[in-house]
């Protein structure tokens, strides 16, 4: 972006407001609030909606194949990010690919709402996919966009919009998920619709007033022929899915778990290119060859975190709904809720990390040992679930307090990883590729949960002491081999940590 763009769009937004910040921080917070609060609501209840009997008001899916389904529609909505990055860059800006993408997604959630059976769900999963790409990441660009480069309050609006996105999490289960499991799936679906719409009412009626310019401007558009080029390819694209998909339902062959194997595949193969791509470019220098070299761990790493961490909204969800005691002290407590812990814990634990590394200084670990220690405790989080079954057998209800010391211990891996991986990305990334680093790190969750629509297909009752052993101690295994190679890493990273 120009400096003089810069310059204008900071001088068309008020400067204070909310709480001493930019008052167009409180427009993307309440924004990312309601759009959080739609997609973890939705997200609480939409497995139990899968594998429920018809009697029951679901669909009545294979319960293995709607842990599959669900990892393959997390892997995919961190995949569109990387396309709702480019349209934004490219084509709208990110004020109206923001406001375009929180339709779709309520539209997705219209869709779930209403009784489609099977074809409804896929067909929201599409809109909610495809709207959150467009929403999710551009959101975030906005909010940098509010501040100068030196501007002091610049890392704690960033704070503050963080607990947006928790606090909308934390809430919209108790609030969807109770709907959903006392009432009905549908009336659930609804209320995740209707906190869209308040999202999109907020963005829309404060945008000109608290944001002005800020993501208005295209930084690099298409020119005539791009577009043209564009639009020959996008239409022949659709054309060839279109005439697969029909020859492939129609045939017999294109069925849903020869998708999920396709796309689990897609999840490797796309950062391996992106890998490649980087490091072979004349753009990158040799010193940021070896800092790409340095950063392939850390991917590996935070792969292997993901893979535990995203199980939360997958075989934790169906312990919480059949291995779980949800008669709690006299409390019924409903499957659903069990997903807010995980915001719950980082609302109440971010300030006291963020502190912890403020007064360590340069006395903290290094950016390898963090992570060594985050997949250390997402293994640890899987350890403890190993016990209930090895004691007591799998016949009898467990106490639900085991699932919340597991989420507990995860949330202390993501603490120590996420927010350490993603200011790692932005410093070791090539010059010439620093956007699409950030899209890289993205891709290491998307790649986790492509590659978990495989893995909990191995869990089951029968299995269950094993499947979280065997997971749990590879996660162990790699943060202490991480932690071992720390010191070669660092020597990789040429000077920075």
């Amino acid at each position: 972006m120009k400096k003089q763009d810069r310059d204008a769009i900071l001088k068309s937004i008020p400067q204070k407001g909310f709480f001493g910040h930019p008052k167009g921080l409180s427009t993307l917070f309440f924004t990312e609030f309601w759009e959080r609060f739609s997609y973890y609501g939705m997200r609480a209840i939409l497995l139990f909606y899968m594998y429920y009997e018809v009697s029951d008001g679901g669909l009545g899916i294979d319960q293995t194949t709607a842990n599959s389904i669900m990892a393959i529609y997390g892997s995919l909505v961190y995949m569109s990010g990387i396309i709702g990055g480019w349209i934004a860059d490219r084509i709208l800006g990110t004020a109206r690919t923001v406001f375009h993408g929180g339709v779709l997604i309520m539209i997705g959630h219209i869709v779930l709402a209403l009784p489609f059976g099977a074809p409804g769900l896929f067909v929201s999963m599409g809109f909610i996919i495809i709207g959150t790409g467009l929403l999710k990441p551009n959101v975030g660009g906005m909010v940098g966009e509010l501040y100068s480069k030196t501007d002091p309050r610049r890392d704690s609006g960033f704070s503050i919009y963080y607990m947006g996105i928790n606090m909308g999490a934390f809430i919209a289960p108790y609030i969807v998920g109770t709907l959903g499991e006392g009432v009905n799936f549908h009336l659930g679906f609804g209320v995740a619709a209707v906190g869209m719409l308040a999202g999109l009412i907020v963005y829309v009626v404060t945008r000109k007033k608290y944001l002005g310019l800020a993501g208005s401007i295209v930084p690099n558009p298409l020119k005539n022929e791009e577009k043209k080029r564009l639009t020959s390819i996008s239409l022949t694209v659709v054309a060839i899915l279109a005439i697969v998909g029909w020859l492939g339902i129609s045939g017999g062959w294109l069925t849903v778990e020869r998708v999920i194997f396709s796309i689990s595949i897609l999840g490797v193969i796309i950062p391996t290119a992106y890998f490649i791509y980087m490091y072979r470019s004349p753009k990158t220098t040799s010193d940021e060859k070896s800092r790409l070299l340095a950063y392939i761990p850390l991917f590996v790493a935070a792969m292997m975190f993901w893979a535990i961490q995203e199980q939360g909204s997958t075989i934790l969800a169906t312990y919480a709904n059949e291995r779980t005691d949800l008669n709690f002290l006299g409390i019924e407590l409903k499957a659903s809720w069990f997903q807010s812990l995980n915001p719950l814990f980082i609302i109440m634990l971010a300030p006291l990390f963020a502190g912890m590394w403020t007064k360590l200084g340069d006395k903290q670990p290094s950016v390898a040992q963090k992570f060594s220690f985050g997949l250390i405790f997402a293994g640890l989080s899987f350890i403890v679930m190993m016990f209930p079954a090895y004691f007591n057998g799998t016949e009898s209800l467990v106490s639900p307090l085991w699932l919340v010391l597991s989420f507990f211990l995860v949330v202390l891996g993501e603490l120590l990883l996420s927010p350490v991986g993603l200011s790692a990305s932005t410093k070791l990334a090539p010059a010439a590729f620093a956007a699409q680093m950030m899209s890289l790190w993205n891709l290491s969750n998307s790649s986790a949960q492509a590659i978990n629509a495989q893995v909990v297909k191995f869990y089951s009752t029968e299995t269950e002491v094993m499947y979280f052993g065997v997971i749990g101690g590879i996660a162990i295994a790699l943060g202490i081999i991480l932690y071992l190679f720390s010191p070669k890493l660092k020597a990789f990273m040429r000077g920075l940590n």
